[in-house]
């Protein structure tokens, strides 16, 4: 009793200081996801508008982040970017994550011949550089955003494929999914509300981590030129079109940099937070 009831008091300790952890960077992707959908009227300055007289300031007071080489306020282009550079990163990651679990359900509740046709399918596009495929792709399409979020997305997909057909087989012959196959309800019925609700929490975990990996990949495509297109605000753009002045003016590669940075650590944070949160072997180390 003596040893069991410290034992417990440090396992809650830990559960309490997980959801802590899990409400703390929560509301830090909150306050993000806002910050993007309100950057318009966050942008102290036009992010578009084109001040040659103050180009290349360094940071002030009046710019924090300085200006680029057209006299643009940076501070504002980086509000204005995040708007693209997060919700594409979302778009893309509930794209693949959506495509992936429909195909990995799909093969791992059929079986047979067709599981093994996708399978092999995702086997055939793993075995190619997942960046290097992307440019190839993005480079078919012609390049832009939306081009680049399909060509991130042919690459990704297969990852969530295996994960979900994993769980499928793992819960399929379950005994509470017999019962249900029992009583006569349809599969359409049965996989919605029995099958879904239990892979989902190891496919939401991988989402949360993938956001971070996601957006870094979203934004060296528009670094090399393949993604958003100047003057777009774009995280990854805006670091192509300074890269040139890095020695010179580095703060115009820096600020977007840094909100790259900042967004990549609080999506992978939260992603550790909700891992920790839904993997019961994660709570009792």
């Amino acid at each position: 009793m003596t040893t069991a009831a410290p034992a417990a008091c440090r396992q809650e300790n830990r559960a309490d200081g997980g959801r802590a952890r899990l409400w703390a960077f929560g509301a830090l992707a909150v306050l993000l996801v806002l910050g993007a959908a309100f950057s318009e009227s966050l942008c102290p300055f036009d992010p578009y508008a084109q001040n040659l007289s103050a180009a290349l300031q360094p940071p002030s007071p009046e710019h924090f982040f300085g200006t680029d080489r057209y006299g643009r306020d940076l501070l504002s282009r980086v509000i204005a970017g995040s708007r693209a550079s997060i919700f594409g990163t979302i778009l893309l990651v509930t794209l693949i994550a959506a495509l992936g679990t429909v195909v990995g359900v799909f093969a791992g509740w059929t079986g047979g011949r067709l599981d093994a046709v996708l399978m092999r399918l995702s086997d055939m596009f793993l075995a190619f550089p997942g960046l290097v495929f992307a440019l190839a792709v993005a480079g078919v399409l012609g390049g832009g955003l939306h081009n680049a979020i399909l060509a991130l997305a042919a690459i990704s997909w297969p990852k969530y494929a295996r994960i979900a057909r994993s769980q499928t087989l793992a819960v399929r012959e379950s005994a509470f999914m017999k019962a249900a196959r029992l009583s006569g309800s349809p599969e359409g019925k049965i996989i919605r509300k029995h099958l879904l609700p239990n892979i989902a929490g190891p496919i939401l975990v991988t989402a949360m981590l993938d956001i971070g990996t996601m957006m870094m990949e979203l934004a060296g495509l528009s670094f090399l030129g393949l993604g958003a297109k100047p003057p777009a605000a774009e995280w990854g753009s805006m670091m192509s079109e300074s890269r040139g002045l890095m020695t010179t003016v580095p703060w115009s590669v820096y600020a977007p940099g840094l909100a790259i940075f900042v967004s990549v650590m609080v999506f992978n944070l939260l992603g550790d937070a909700v891992r920790d949160a839904l993997d019961p072997k994660m709570r009792e180390r």
